[in-house]
C-alpha cells in the first residue's frame, strides 16, 4: 500500500475559483512535480461549493482544495520532504504559493488510508 499525504489548501484572497483553479494546475502542480522525487500520484480536489454542507455555526471553512500525494513507503516520502525543505527547494515553491494560496491557512500531514469494502 502506498503512503499518502494530504494537504488543505485556501486560494488566495481575491482569486476567483476558476483563477485559482489555472494557476494551480498550470503553474504550481507542474513545480510540485518537477521539483519533488518519487511521487506516483498527484490530486487536486477543488471544492464545489455549491450545495456543500456547511458548518452550522457559519464559520468560514478554511481550505478550497484537498490535495492528495502518493509515494511508495514513507521512506520515499521522507526523502521527497527533505528535497522539498531545503533552502532553495523551498524557497521557489514558498515564492510560488504566494501567487495562489493563502499560505497562512495551508495544513499538511500523512494519513492512514482505509477502504471500505463496497458490494
Amino acid at each position: 500500500m502506498a503512503f499518502k499525504s494530504i494537504a488543505l489548501l485556501k486560494k488566495k484572497p481575491g482569486l476567483t475559483r476558476q483563477q485559482f483553479i489555472d494557476y494551480y494546475e498550470n503553474n504550481h502542480a507542474p513545480l510540485i512535480v518537477r521539483l519533488t522525487p518519487g511521487i506516483k500520484a498527484y490530486h487536486r480536489n477543488f471544492i464545489d461549493w455549491n450545495g456543500a454542507f456547511e458548518a452550522a455555526d457559519g464559520s468560514e471553512t478554511n481550505f478550497d482544495c484537498v490535495t492528495e500525494v502518493w509515494f511508495e513507503d514513507r521512506a520515499a516520502y521522507d526523502k521527497a520532504m527533505a528535497v522539498l525543505t531545503s533552502p532553495d527547494v523551498a524557497q521557489a515553491i514558498a515564492d510560488d504559493e504566494e501567487n495562489v494560496f493563502d499560505r497562512s491557512k495551508t495544513r499538511m500531514f500523512v494519513v492512514d488510508e482505509t477502504k471500505s469494502p463496497i458490494g
